[in-house]
């Protein structure tokens, strides 16, 4: 069976510091173990080395960041390094049950922050700390794993702070942002972590984990790599999900319908339904499930005496979980449309390496042809300013800009070139 870093692609120097971590994190159990002491990893264990001859203190930390493009794997190496941590062998062997438990999701001292909404607020920040203080259940690490730190309201940021700069003795803070600039990651946060840097994984490298991994053809999954432009999860979804493929196909079309006004305001609107339709789909099912088990822990459909009062008095946590969910459905539909703007700035790239005669390998080899014809009458200026167009709208949306605004924009940018 392989081990628990066995999914993280391309990736051989981060893996490799990831591992001496985790042997170290080893070797401070078993020296306070020892020394019936509390481990101090922050700063190391006073004792030296152990008498396996492994120095506590060196490679390991109680505060990582995790930094990369999207699609490099920043939440698979933090998950993966937190089974490391909660491995019996202390290798993140992928056998043990703490390798099995954290991978699954299930562990008890592996706390995973996945923002559902646009942001992660101060009170689930706060509780999660609050959580990550207590006595690790099974003798080894209390570990957060934060996905999408760069989601963190100012407020929630200031919480999590406080927790890293006093940590717990045995709790290990793992956060994932697309970098370390102040606008994912604060300055004092980021001066307290260590910083993992990953790297845009190469397109064999995709398309040999997901042959191997996923049973997928080589050909679909070298082609699905190239299109996702090294993103795991953009070319296992490419490769396996048609309605995916149609989306994608729908989305390269854009160029040839741009051929006026009225067309670019009819392609913007195509692609937002589009977004809104892949998010309704991908949450409906969440949603329904969700709202069911809330109502049946309230008391709907009971017939016992005060069942109806019951069922009036949680009108107020309906509409909560109502706003939660309507939150989600919005990330949901913006995650949707960058991954549709992502293929649409792949496009103009190919027009642009074409035009500038680059011996580089498209991005979409099924539109090689229309991206050489574009490079052929929009030269190079024009093939970057309409690449920048589509780079700007993703800038847009990522602050706050109505994404409908954003496109239309983009849209009509793109037409004039």
């Amino acid at each position: 069976m392989p081990d628990v870093f066995a999914d993280l692609v391309g990736q051989d120097e981060a893996v490799d510091e990831l591992r001496r971590a985790a042997a170290a994190a080893a070797a401070v159990l078993r020296a306070g173990a020892a020394a019936r002491e509390p481990a101090l990893i922050a700063a190391g264990p006073a004792g030296g080395a152990t008498p396996d001859g492994v120095d506590p203190s060196t490679g390991m930390t109680h505060a990582w960041i995790f930094t990369g493009p999207p699609g490099s794997g920043r939440s698979v190496a933090a998950r993966a390094f937190a089974a490391a941590l909660q491995c019996v062998h202390g290798t993140g062997c992928g056998e043990c049950p703490g390798c099995h438990t954290t991978m699954g999701g299930t562990h008890a001292d592996v706390r995973l922050v996945v923002p559902e909404g646009l942001s992660i607020g101060v009170g689930e920040m706060r509780a999660l700390v609050l959580r990550a203080a207590s006595t690790p259940s099974g003798g080894r690490w209390q570990v957060v794993v934060v996905e999408d730190a760069d989601r963190l309201t100012e407020a929630a940021g200031n919480a999590l702070l406080k927790a890293i700069e006093e940590p717990p003795p045995r709790t290990v803070f793992l956060l994932c942002a697309p970098s370390t600039h102040p606008d994912d990651i604060s300055v004092t946060i980021r001066s307290r972590c260590r910083v993992v840097p990953l790297r845009q994984p190469p397109a064999t490298a995709v398309a040999e984990v997901l042959v191997r991994r996923d049973g997928i053809a080589p050909d679909v999954a070298q082609w699905a790599a190239a299109a996702a432009q090294g993103h795991v999860g953009r070319a296992r979804r490419l490769a396996r999900d048609p309605e995916a493929r149609k989306r994608r196909e729908a989305v390269l079309a854009v160029p040839r319908r741009l051929t006026g006004v009225g067309a670019a305001f009819d392609a913007a609107s195509a692609l937002i339904e589009a977004a809104e339709a892949e998010a309704e789909a991908s949450v409906a099912e969440a949603d329904t499930t969700e709202r069911a088990a809330l109502e049946m822990a309230l008391g709907a459909g009971g017939t016992g005496r005060g069942a109806a009062g019951a069922v009036r008095g949680a009108a107020g946590q309906l509409k909560e979980l109502e706003k939660r969910q309507k939150s989600r459905a919005t990330r949901a539909q913006r995650d949707a449309l960058d991954r549709a703007l992502v293929d649409l700035a792949g496009f103009y790239r190919d027009a642009l390496t074409m035009a500038l005669r680059a011996p580089v390998a498209p991005v979409h080899t099924d539109t090689a042809a229309l991206a050489g014809a574009g490079a052929q009458k929009w030269d190079a200026e024009g093939s970057l300013r309409r690449l920048e167009a589509v780079l700007a709208c993703r800038a847009a949306i990522e602050a706050n800009v109505k994404p409908r605004i954003a496109v239309e924009a983009m849209m009509l940018a793109l037409w004039k070139g």
